[in-house]
């Protein structure tokens, strides 16, 4: 585990988390919300908004390479490593996920928690 992350339970099982037919959830996580993805068993935390025009990911979808694809313009971001996979240049914040046993786990960063992601 990073010492720099902060580990904050978002539910107690994976099937707690409200996941829309999209497999998209919207979280609220230490005041600050941010938007959740389900593709293929895997979970993954991200800026609730499309850092282009601010579409919110909720009411997007997942394409079947696992990106997740903003509502308003169709701009399509990694899941996995926040990239612009449709070329406009952009990069999709993100928060790594941890599903343990105790539960599905959340890190921040603990000095900043929502102005930095993982790499």
């Amino acid at each position: 585990m990073d010492a720099a992350l902060n580990w904050i339970k978002i539910a107690h099982l994976l099937t707690d988390i409200s996941f829309g037919s999209n497999q998209l959830a919207d979280i609220t996580v230490e005041g600050g919300r941010l938007c959740l993805g389900l593709f293929k068993g895997e979970v993954f935390a991200f800026a609730p908004g499309c850092p282009h025009a601010g579409g919110a990911f909720s009411t997007g979808f997942i394409d079947v390479l696992g990106n997740v694809v903003c509502p308003i313009h169709r701009y399509k971001f990694s899941m996995k490593n926040g990239r612009n996979v449709s070329g406009e240049g952009y990069a999709l914040k993100r928060w790594p996920v941890e599903i343990r046993p105790e539960g599905v786990f959340v890190g921040l960063n603990r000095e900043r928690p929502f102005e930095l992601s993982i790499d």
